[in-house]
């Protein structure tokens, strides 16, 4: 059985369709906000979640989804570093675009760790495991919660483990295919697609476009 999901800032908008989607697939989902009421608020609207403060969120749950924007991930994590069960598992979302320091929404930002997962795992706690995944689904997408995604998610992990429960997570969402594509250093390259898709999505002024990868069998 599938552990508790807490999502981290599950009050933005990606977060809030990840938390609508896992909701309506019977999860139990806890909304995180550094503001309890705004978490409660945002639960509310969904029903059948919980809203707390992001480090009770966190301390409540298996798998720890972070859905903040870049210029807070690092803040946000040493600031729930001693939240974290042991053995947690925290997916990490973050697309990391030039945007954070003034430049484009649909550029990507080199970081000095290699990728936002990367630099996740360095302000997590010995024993969690950090998946990087879920970065291709916009927030948009997810909020059609009446239509299934018919998308592919590309996942990086260095925890064979871990990233099995990943892929039981996005197995529960429907239409959504969870593809393994390696260990972790390789999420830069799943950050940049992301970056890619946004471009494209922006040009074409398309607003729900996944990313499917044909090849792989079913």
């Amino acid at each position: 059985m599938l552990e508790t999901i807490a999502i981290v800032s599950g009050t933005g908008a990606e977060g809030f369709g990840l938390a609508s989607r896992f909701a309506r697939a019977g999860a139990r989902v806890i909304i995180g906000s550094r503001e309890k009421a705004k978490a409660q608020e945002a639960a509310a609207r969904i029903g059948n979640v919980e809203g707390m403060l992001n480090s009770d969120a966190v301390s409540e749950a298996g798998v720890v989804v972070l859905t903040v924007p870049l210029v807070a991930q690092i803040a946000t994590l040493k600031s729930l570093k001693s939240s974290f069960r042991p053995s947690a598992i925290l997916v990490d979302a973050t697309v990391p675009l030039e945007v954070a320091i003034g430049g484009r929404v649909s550029q990507p930002l080199t970081l000095p760790a290699g990728s936002a997962a990367q630099q996740a795992a360095r302000y997590t706690p010995p024993g969690v495991a950090v998946v990087a995944a879920f970065h291709t689904l916009s927030a948009e997408l997810l909020a059609r919660v009446d239509e299934p995604i018919d998308s592919d998610v590309l996942i990086c992990g260095d925890s064979a483990d871990a990233k099995s429960v990943v892929v039981e997570m996005i197995g529960m969402l429907e239409g959504a295919r969870a593809i393994d594509a390696g260990p972790l250093e390789n999420a830069r390259m799943i950050e940049t697609a992301a970056a890619l898709l946004i471009s494209l999505n922006i040009r074409h002024k398309v607003k729900h476009s996944g990313l499917r990868i044909t090849g792989l069998g079913a």
